[in-house]
């Protein structure tokens, strides 16, 4: 079906061979692939996501294992638009979209899909996570790396300026991990990307400074308002609106049209390299070692604000349980929780249930070397509706306590959910916050986890069976501690 729709559809156009490689070149991490196609945006694009050229070839020599991918805009026809991935092939084709993930193979449908799947077969592990360092006033740095559904705040936290005094955050990646474990026993993480594809409405010097420094060069804009001096805007920049330019749909537009002038998921194409705190080893070929792993979402009432697992096989269940409360009537009931497992739901490329067992084996290799797991939640409200926890640079203190808890420092109290920040773990110098709203946010409601836990057996029951044993352990006890 997909040839049939190829055939003929490049007639009398350029086609494109990108060559490229995800991870650095010649590493241990490195996986290959060649994109053919039609579209000289996906050229300068996966130019800037990933690392092209030659020097791929060389590396590849005379092995044929390379994932393929081929890609065509055709007559973008929206009503026969595939992207269709063939893991048993390790095959990737696109028709009818010149967008994105769509069409910038090597992301989600390489980086994740097959990628899940290989490291299925390879045993190691191909996530939807943001990889950051957080250094200490001592200089110090522990690495981490996070999953959180579409909307919870992942690009920011990857890029944050803490709140906190000589506490910084470097970022090594604000998307995807791919982890191995090293010589010495433990997790290492390596961001497989060269660049970031983020999006660009609501991106300001308020909401990510470090976001819009790293996009002021050598950077592509899709689907933005192009202003008339040939600059870009877009809602939520933090700037007035220019009163005239071209919108996302190239036709003229000012200010007071009554329209959006960028699309909603309106991007910004940029290096990595040009961030001003991107991570001095992000591009090791060995990876940086993995002490803590971050699951969260964006759930209005019950979950804490951090929560560490009791063991990795809690945390595994933490993982498979992630989801966020929606808040718009366009994707459902409003207030119903959307499991979105490891934030992989869209990306796992072979079976959830599956994929839950492969996270369970890669804790039995790492055994007492396993990173630590947390649940965070920047999004708990009060019964008015308000956010009760400050976000942005002031998650930087949820970060240092899980750096005390990474030391191996007593700051944390064993609960029927997990282990809670004990009474002052959390340093809120300088933050106007009432010391019983910080209860609130780190203590246990009962009622509400108990359900949280009818919920997760009712997700759990849509896979007829194939969850793994340990995971429906894991399900029973807390339903036991819980009472």
């Amino acid at each position: 079906k997909m040839y049939a729709l190829a055939d003929g559809a490049y007639k009398g156009r350029t086609l494109y061979v990108i060559p490229y490689s995800m991870a650095i070149i010649g590493s241990a991490f490195a996986k290959y692939g060649f994109e053919l196609t039609d579209s000289i945006y996906v050229v300068l694009n996966m130019n800037i996501m990933t690392r092209v050229g030659a020097a791929v070839c060389d590396a590849l020599g005379d092995d044929t294992g390379f994932i393929k991918g081929l890609h065509c805009q055709c007559n973008l026809d929206k009503d026969n638009k595939y992207i269709v991935h063939f893991p048993e092939d390790n095959t990737i084709i696109s028709m009818n979209s010149n967008y994105g993930g769509n069409v910038l193979q090597g992301k989600k449908c390489f980086a994740l899909r097959i990628a899940s799947n290989l490291g299925r077969q390879e045993g190691w592990m191909a996530e939807h996570m943001l990889i950051l360092g957080i250094q200490t006033p001592k200089g110090e740095v522990k690495y981490v790396t996070a999953a959180f559904p579409s909307a919870c705040g992942k690009t920011n936290l990857a890029m944050m300026m803490p709140t906190l005094p000589g506490w910084k955050v470097r970022c090594v990646g604000d998307d995807i991990a791919w982890m191995r474990i090293g010589d010495d026993g433990r997790l290492y993480a390596v961001n497989p990307e060269a660049g970031f594809f983020g999006v660009a409405p609501g991106t300001s010097m308020d909401s990510n400074p470090n976001a819009l420094h790293t996009c002021e060069k050598n950077s592509i804009f899709t689907n933005c308002v192009l202003t008339p001096d040939g600059d870009i805007w877009w809602e939520g920049m933090g700037v007035p609106a220019p009163e005239k330019g071209v919108d996302w749909h190239g036709n003229e537009w000012t200010k007071d049209s009554g329209t959006p002038g960028a699309h909603p998921n309106a991007r910004f194409t940029a290096p990595a390299s040009q961030c001003p705190v991107i991570d001095p080893d992000w591009e090791n070929p060995n990876g940086v070692p993995i002490s803590a792993i971050l699951f969260g979402g964006r759930r209005p009432s019950t979950i804490p604000l951090v929560n560490e697992s009791l063991s990795w096989e809690h945390g595994v269940f933490m993982g498979s349980s992630t989801g966020s409360e929606t808040t718009a009537a366009n994707i459902g009931e409003v207030g119903v929780v959307r499991r979105d497992p490891f934030a992989m739901l869209p990306f796992c490329g072979y079976n959830m249930a599956d994929y839950f067992g492969h996270w369970l084996k890669m804790g039995q290799k790492l055994r007492d070397k396993a990173p630590k797991i947390f649940f965070v939640n920047w999004f708990r409200k009060s019964p008015e509706g308000k956010f009760m926890w400050p976000g942005y640079g002031d998650n930087s203190r949820v970060l240092k306590y899980i750096v005390d808890r990474i030391e191996g420092r007593d700051v944390g109290v064993k609960t029927a959910v997990g282990i809670l920040p004990k009474p002052g773990a959390i340093d809120t110098t300088g933050l106007d916050i009432a010391p019983e709203t910080l209860a609130e946010l780190t203590s246990v409601d009962t009622e509400g986890w108990k359900r949280e836990i009818k919920g997760v057996e009712e997700f759990y029951a849509k896979f007829d069976g194939r969850v793994p044993a340990a995971l429906m352990a894991e399900l029973a006890s807390i339903k036991e501690r819980l009472g």
